[in-house]
């Protein structure tokens, strides 16, 4: 398929700009004219139009296929809360930093600040903060205000975060970012963060505790409160990762089994396609001793019902332009809204049975590492197909060959030919059925013809790609 430029005739528009009808500026200063006219493609616009269509059809989601792809919640998402975003699109992001201009922005700030105090009753926190623009970022800021909290009280002696090894690699590069030194505790074979270790590992030095739970084992640690009672002893925090928090919505609030700080991932759990690299948005809450520390400034409600933004000095300062992506913000305020109390319980159910018939389904042919029952996602290992010379990615890529994506597969690190399996709440079961169907086949294949696997995919325009290769040798260049 050719690239648009390549496309380009010169002379051809989709516009037609009219003639300036004001007169003339001053000439633009020669020191900031580009050197060279910027490349820009000359197409009409339906040349436009069916060029990016084609490209859509080319295109893997969730609006097309079965998206299982484990600890990243794929779900499907209605198209109203598309429309949310777009309702804001004549709001400049400026307005409410200007003098006087707060007035006329008062709807969006009654939004974020409406979504804040609706992440802060769905998470158990006293306040929450939008800035941060994706899950990582929530968490660099929560690191930041835990680290700005112990430092408020004098206690810089604290050098330690406490992760598990089946923990988001983003929890260990947030906290190492942040300045501190980690220490990683082995999982158990239960499949929750070994206990004992972790008694072993806490001390006066540890500043923070970081936990995804349920883990990336799809497993609900029942240890949780312990684990917050043992850190809070020895005067470290407890951070939460909310990347998998579609499976408890409405069951668990995660401060109210004693965590300090916690990240929540809207564009996974509420409303806003997940992939593609963004735009994301991941709103911290904390409790209330850790407020001061919030990113600055904040969107107030005032005593006459109107809303301020307002500057807060022992704040980590601003950690993002504004106050985040409002576009998702105002997706995941429709979400939750639309849906309610119950309606989000009935997502963690719907989302936790799906994960569970997938498992019970499939145990027989592959390797069940942890038996227990899943929450949001089943792991298996694909060790019984390795004796036959099929790995976890020969699967993967046969399942493209029959429509679907394939899981995440290699991770989490600590299960040997990892296969991580995310249904999400909103597939039905003559869906997964296909799925589990396409599945079993393959583990036939495995046992049958391995060899037919090895060659997958091949219903794709290319073949089996260099997978290391592409990752570590990007050739990028801009001519």
């Amino acid at each position: 398929m050719q690239l648009i430029f390549e496309k380009s005739v010169p002379g051809r528009s989709g516009v037609r700009v009219p003639l300036s009808d004001v007169p003339k500026a001053s000439p633009f200063p020669d020191a900031l004219r580009r050197k060279e006219p910027v490349l820009l493609p000359e197409v009409s616009e339906l040349d436009l139009v069916r060029h990016y269509t084609s490209l859509s059809r080319r295109n893997f989601s969730v609006d097309t296929n079965f998206y299982p792809l484990g600890s990243c919640t794929m779900k499907y998402n209605t198209k109203v809360t598309e429309n949310a975003g777009g309702l804001f699109a004549g709001c400049h992001p400026v307005l409410p930093l200007l003098p006087g201009g707060e007035r006329l922005v008062q709807g969006p700030l009654s939004l974020i600040h409406g979504l804040e105090q609706q992440l802060a009753e769905i998470t158990g926190m006293d306040e929450v903060t939008t800035q941060p623009l994706a899950g990582a970022h929530g968490e660099m800021t929560g690191i930041m205000v835990i680290s700005a909290y112990h430092k408020a009280r004098g206690d810089q002696k604290r050098k330690y975060v406490i992760v598990p090894d089946s923990s988001h690699g983003t929890n260990p590069a947030s906290a190492a970012m942040a300045g501190y030194e980690i220490v990683t505790i082995p999982t158990a074979p239960y499949g929750d963060m070994d206990l004992d270790q972790f008694k072993n590992a806490m001390n006066d030095e540890v500043a923070a505790v970081m936990m995804t739970c349920p883990n990336t084992l799809g497993l609900f640690n029942p240890h949780i409160a312990e684990i917050c009672d043992i850190a809070h002893q020895a005067g470290a925090l407890t951070y939460y990762d909310g990347a998998n928090l579609n499976a408890i919505l409405g069951k668990v609030r995660p401060g109210d089994v004693g965590f300090d700080v916690i990240h929540v991932n809207l564009h996974k759990t509420f409303g806003t396609p997940h992939g593609g690299g963004g735009p994301g948005s991941g709103p911290v809450g904390v409790k209330k001793g850790l407020i001061p520390y919030l990113p600055t400034p904040r969107v107030q409600r005032t005593e006459d019902g109107s809303f301020v933004v307002e500057a807060h000095p022992e704040g980590i300062g601003r950690v993002s332009d504004f106050f985040g992506n409002f576009a998702i913000m105002a997706r995941a305020y429709a979400y939750i809204t639309l849906l309610g109390r119950e309606g989000l319980i009935e997502v963690s159910e719907h989302a936790v049975l799906n994960a569970n018939y997938i498992m019970a389904r499939l145990k027989d042919e592959y390797e069940l590492p942890f038996e227990q029952t899943c929450m949001h996602e089943c792991v298996f290992s694909a060790s019984r197909q390795l004796k036959e010379g099929v790995h976890a990615i020969d699967i993967a890529k046969y399942l493209i060959d029959r429509g679907f994506h394939p899981p995440t597969v290699y991770f989490p690190l600590n299960v040997k030919e990892a296969i991580m399996i995310e249904p999400t709440e909103t597939e039905s079961k003559q869906t997964m059925d296909l799925f589990i169907d396409v599945m079993l086949e393959a583990a036939r294949l495995a046992r049958e013809n391995p060899e037919a696997l090895h060659q997958a995919p091949v219903t794709t325009p290319v073949g089996r790609l260099d997978e290391t290769r592409a990752a570590r040798a990007q050739q990028v260049c801009c001519e």
